[in-house]
């Protein structure tokens, strides 16, 4: 395993921690985890973990803490500015009794600026990352993706890669640092893409109204005769041809000439099979059409049980 050998300590928090720390530990890394007491048990990351419960405002326990720190490679940490701190288990304080140590501050929205000691959680975070602006179908509010944007891509995955950056530094420097993580530069990071080409073609128009965000025929979800939903993204010309033929579709339909209209074409059309009998349909098309399958279906899905 890559990480083997990398020895991790997490402060339990809400979603965006564990994630960091199952990230590690899915990759050999020997993750020791400081629960609260009482144990959360609605934690549902915790896998390939070790856990010890602390009452950490107990002398005690901070002293366990910090003999855990100084043998250990990294620590993650989700708790406000000032909260570490006052536990006497600052950067300041473990740095000094262990200079490799590699400390992980975790939060909404860093450590400093007019924001910083606010609560907030993954919607506020994509909200002020501008991203939020952006989801949505026409004529509705703003659509927030569950909390996957900032809780788990912008913050437990982007902050595991921030460890391993300076990991990696470490072994040229031999010195740890801290890593300032702030899930709201972490949901503008992963929608990089979408801050940087809005002036591209396929932007320009409010929200629900382009090409990748509903705002056409050929990229959408569409309801199928059993009340279940199937996935279109025919882009691409070659696509959007098979796509038609699929529909069995004999009209001459360009791709980019009333979009309306093709769109309710197609919501009919779908109606009239079932989600299962559209995947057969297909399944040897080459016009990126799959089902949209619920969660506990994905499992069992052909493909992803190969995989």
């Amino acid at each position: 395993m890559a990480l083997k050998g990398l020895k991790v300590l997490e402060f339990a928090g809400l979603a965006p921690g564990p994630f960091c720390g199952m990230l590690l530990a899915d990759f050999g890394a020997c993750v020791t985890r400081i629960d609260k007491t009482p144990y959360n048990s609605i934690d549902v990351l915790q896998g390939g973990k070790r856990t010890l419960a602390l009452d950490l405002k107990k002398p005690k326990a901070i002293e366990i803490v910090r003999s855990l720190c100084r043998k250990s490679d990294v620590l993650i940490e989700p708790f406000r500015p000032g909260v570490m701190e006052k536990l006497g288990l600052g950067p300041g304080e473990l740095l000094r009794e262990n200079p490799r140590l590699i400390y992980a501050r975790l939060t909404g929205f860093g450590q400093s600026g007019a924001h910083a000691a606010r609560a907030g959680h993954d919607i506020n975070y994509v909200a002020l990352s501008g991203i939020l602006s952006l989801l949505g179908r026409k004529g509705e509010r703003p659509t927030a993706p569950i909390n996957l944007a900032a809780d788990f891509a912008g913050g437990g995955l982007l902050c595991a890669f921030g460890i391993l950056a300076a990991v990696l530094e470490r072994h040229n420097s031999g010195k740890g640092q801290v890593v300032d993580h702030a899930m709201v530069e972490g949901a503008a990071y992963v929608g990089s893409w979408l801050i940087r080409s809005q002036k591209l073609p396929i932007w320009g128009r409010p929200r629900g109204e382009n090409m990748l965000d509903t705002g056409v025929h050929f990229y959408d979800t569409f309801q199928t005769k059993d009340g279940k939903f199937m996935s279109v993204g025919a882009i691409e010309p070659q696509f959007y041809q098979e796509l038609l033929e699929g529909l069995d579709l004999q009209m001459e339909l360009p791709q980019y000439e009333d979009v309306e209209k093709s769109k309710h074409l197609f919501e009919a059309i779908f109606l009239t099979k079932t989600r299962d009998e559209w995947t057969k349909i297909f399944q040897d098309r080459d016009a990126c059409v799959f089902p949209v399958l619920e969660m506990d279906e994905a499992y069992e899905y052909p493909h992803n049980r190969e995989r």
